[in-house]
């Protein structure tokens, strides 16, 4: 009878632990932006594309100055 009561204690104590996480998190403001990740996946490609260009262009600049030193 005496594990029944620890237990009881433990659960209760972890369930109060993880009440007290959350609330501090709601205050933080972490569940407040439920509309973004729904959007985001529509912008990743852009996203993706706008990274390409720019790493082809630091990519011809890298070229353009190893044919300059060269010379």
């Amino acid at each position: 009878m005496d594990i029944l009561y620890l237990m009881i204690l433990c659960s209760v104590t972890l369930a109060v632990v993880f009440l007290i996480i959350f609330i501090v998190n709601a205050k933080k403001g972490q569940f407040e932006d439920d509309e973004s990740p729904a959007v985001r996946i529509l912008l990743d490609n852009e996203l993706i594309k706008e990274e390409k260009e720019s790493s082809e262009v630091n990519e011809e600049d890298q070229k353009k100055d190893t044919v300059e030193k060269s010379d």
